[in-house]
C-alpha cells in the first residue's frame, strides 16, 4: 500500500463513518440522552465491527478477483447500484425525529460496546461499502500481511476520529436536531455522498 492510497483510504473511511445512517443516528440519540461519554463504547463497537467486515471483504474479494474477474465486476456494479439506491431513499424519505430515539439505558461499558457492534454488523450498507470500495484504493490480490494490518489500523482510527466527536456534539446541538428540517438536511447530505460515490463506482473503468 502506497502513502497516497493509504491517505485516500483513510479519508474515504472517515467520510463513510460520519455519513448519517443507523449507526450515526443511534450514536446521536445516545449522546442526546446520556451524554458524550456514553457514546465512546458504542463508537468503539461500531468501529471494530467495521474492521471485521473489512477483513472479511479483503480475504473474500481476493479469491473473487483472482478467479472470477467478471463476477467481481458484477459485485462492484451491484455495490454501486445499492449505494445509489440508498442515496435515493435517503433523499426522498420523510424526515422523522422518531428515528433517532433509543431507550435511555445506562448500562455497562460492554453493553454499549455490544450495542454498537451489533448495530454496525446488522447494517448491510457496511459490507457492501467494503466490497464495492476496497478495490478502488488497493490491489487486494497483492496485499501483504503488513498491508492488511496497516489498512485495519487506518480503518479503525479513521472511524473513531469520525464518530466519537459525533456523540459528543450530539448533546451540544440537541436543539437543532429537534426539527424535521435539520433531519432533512442530514438525510440529503448523506444522500448526495452516497449517490456520488455510487456513480463514481459505476462509471470508473
Amino acid at each position: 500500500m502506497t502513502l497516497e492510497s493509504g491517505l485516500t483510504f483513510f479519508l474515504a473511511i472517515f467520510l463513510f463513518g460520519i455519513t448519517p445512517g443507523p449507526g450515526i443516528l443511534a450514536l446521536m440519540a445516545r449522546g442526546m440522552s446520556q451524554g458524550g461519554n456514553a457514546c465512546v463504547p458504542m463508537a468503539v463497537g461500531m468501529s471494530l465491527s467495521d474492521v471485521c467486515y473489512m477483513l472479511a471483504a479483503v480475504f473474500g474479494l481476493s479469491a473473487l478477483a483472482t478467479h472470477w474477474s467478471e463476477l467481481f465486476l458484477v459485485i462492484r456494479l451491484l455495490g454501486a447500484a445499492y449505494l445509489i439506491y440508498l442515496g435515493y431513499k435517503l433523499w426522498t424519505c420523510r424526515p422523522s425525529l422518531e428515528d433517532t430515539e433509543i431507550p435511555d439505558i445506562r448500562g455497562s461499558w460492554w453493553r454499549g460496546f455490544l450495542q454498537g457492534f451489533l448495530i454496525s454488523a446488522s447494517n448491510p450498507k457496511v459490507i457492501l461499502f467494503y466490497i464495492a470500495f476496497l478495490p478502488t484504493f488497493m490491489d487486494i490480490t497483492r496485499l501483504s500481511g503488513g498491508d492488511i494490518v496497516i489498512a485495519a489500523a487506518l480503518n479503525l482510527s479513521a472511524l473513531l476520529i469520525g464518530v466519537v466527536p459525533v456523540g459528543y456534539a450530539a448533546g451540544r446541538i440537541r436543539r437543532h436536531l429537534r426539527s424535521t428540517r435539520a433531519v432533512r438536511r442530514l438525510n440529503r447530505s448523506a444522500a448526495s455522498l452516497m449517490i456520488g460515490a455510487g456513480s463514481y463506482l459505476a462509471l470508473r473503468g
